[in-house]
């Protein structure tokens, strides 16, 4: 049996292997000259209907906002896993995670496959990151930006200034910023009443859940001001507004039913554009896209020739105008976050309906915000369980989220956020049928093992969180060790 290196060999071949690619293996890409600076923003953990661009009530985002007006937004926009290790290897790759090897959540990818950034350093970029683009050092180090500097919240603006100010380079460039907001530890101070806000239709309505929706609210805005400093202060180093300016999120929010999960909750990202002249202002596209897509993208534009056999493909035409469409199906995978979430996950999407598999059925759905219930990340789940207890409602929604059947079917056109399973309708069987077939076709040609990385939370069992009590209860209980017996 092959293993999951060899497959991917044999599958990439040595054109995505190697830095110099063989002819055989590329395609050109008819690219605009001279070439363009970009920049790419990134947010982490952003649900995508958390602004006014997409529907938001009662968030600020006017630097959105402004790029929705001067740009073209993607309604139908995805990641390829809502796990931030995942979703930033596939962005860097243009492979899915079960050919890239960062399946789970802070695992590392191949370091073959990692190569969009090399590729823009081989046109002539220089690449520079500040905050989390890559996920974490050693990932950083392995895409080898010419620059990168951690930094969170305010500092990641003062390191993007130092560097813009002292930079003297003649390369065209590609700067791109990653604030870690709004994931947690939400701040604590929040500019939103609690009162005012509007939660999602399927959370449990409590104080606490309003309390810590407000403060993930105040990271958005937070970081929608930073994003504005960005485009600012690349406005003043390009000396013009001539340049490609993206902004997306990794995935959705961490919220129940959001991130580490399938749902569009957890898959559908923002994403907007704007290049001024190019890419026409105040377009609104339908266009399925997703994160694999991104690098190829971004290539096109750098007029790089790029591997044929990524999983993604340019959809600069889309931007440019020139099409309309560009993906009929979109796949999506989550295969667990070490032992807080062991629920893998596989998804298919067309522009109408949701195919949902989840691979172990018989445990528990559940991870790091119901374990640990931090402040600012998942207190507010004591509240959700009291509720339960009373509210035939709020027992509902807990139940559900902590179990799911093997099969989930959504009908996206009536059921947009994907609250009831039609997996049992009659009159489904056949689309789901076919659905079920299109995902063990490309699971198949992905080489995905449908692998389980850690012990799951048998449902017949007691709740993840208890597992995790017990053990500290033990872990506090033990005697501590002198110094001289350690």
């Amino acid at each position: 049996m092959k293993t999951r290196r060899e497959f991917l060999k044999n599958v990439l071949g040595a054109a995505v292997g190697a830095v110099g690619l063989s002819a055989a293996n590329l395609v050109r890409a008819d690219s605009p000259k001279p070439k363009p600076n970009m920049v790419v923003f990134l947010s982490d953990d952003h649900g995508c209907l958390d602004s006014p661009v997409y529907g938001g009530k009662v968030v600020r985002t006017p630097m959105m906002e402004r790029l929705a007006n001067q740009g073209m937004v993607f309604d139908r926009a995805f990641v390829a896993s809502p796990a931030c290790g995942p979703s930033r290897s596939a962005l860097l790759s243009g492979l899915m995670p079960a050919r890239n090897g960062a399946e789970p959540n802070h695992t590392m990818a191949h370091p073959e496959t990692q190569i969009m950034v090399k590729m823009l350093q081989e046109q002539g970029y220089e690449v520079a990151a500040f905050g989390k683009i890559a996920h974490g050092r050693t990932h950083a180090k392995m895409v080898g930006f010419d620059h990168w500097q951690e930094g969170r919240r305010e500092r990641i603006a003062q390191l993007v200034k130092d560097f813009l100010d002292k930079r003297t380079s003649d390369k065209p460039l590609c700067l791109m910023v990653g604030d870690h907001r709004p994931h947690v530890a939400w701040i604590k101070e929040s500019i939103y009443d609690p009162d005012e806000v509007i939660l999602p239709a399927h959370f449990v309505d409590t104080k606490e859940t309003r309390e810590h929706w407000a403060r993930y609210l105040t990271d958005v805005t937070g970081m929608d001001a930073m994003m504005a400093q960005v485009d600012h202060m690349a406005r003043r180093h390009f000396g013009s507004d001539d340049y490609l300016f993206m902004y997306s999120a990794d995935h959705g929010a961490q919220w129940p039913f959001g991130k580490w999960n399938l749902y569009d909750a957890g898959t559908r990202t923002p994403m907007i554009f704007r290049w001024p002249g190019r890419i026409a202002a105040d377009v609104r596209t339908g266009a399925m896209v997703s994160w694999v897509d991104l690098m190829p993208t971004l290539l096109e534009f750098a007029g790089r020739t790029t591997p044929k056999r990524l999983d993604g493909k340019s959809f600069a035409p889309v931007l440019l105008g020139k099409r309309a469409q560009h993906r009929d199906v979109i796949y999506t995978t989550h295969s667990g976050d070490g032992v807080m979430n062991v629920y893998p996950i596989r998804a298919v999407r067309t522009e109408r309906f949701k195919y949902i598999r989840n691979l172990r059925p018989d445990c528990y759905h559940s991870n790091h915000s119901d374990i640990h219930r931090k402040d600012g990340a998942g207190a507010y789940w004591d509240s959700w369980d009291a509720a339960a207890k009373n509210d035939p409602k709020a027992a509902a929604i807990v139940a559900k989220y902590y179990q799911r059947p093997a099969v989930e079917f959504y009908d996206l056109k009536e059921d947009p956020i994907e609250q009831n399973n039609l997996a049992e309708a009659p009159q489904y069987q056949k689309q789901i049928k076919k659905m079920a077939s299109m995902l063990d076709t490309w699971m198949k040609a992905q080489g995905d093992t449908q692998q389980v990385f850690r012990e799951p939370y048998l449902a017949s069992g007691p709740k993840p969180r208890e597992v995790w009590l017990r053990k500290q209860a033990k872990q506090n209980a033990a005697p501590k060790k002198r110094k001289q017996d350690r």
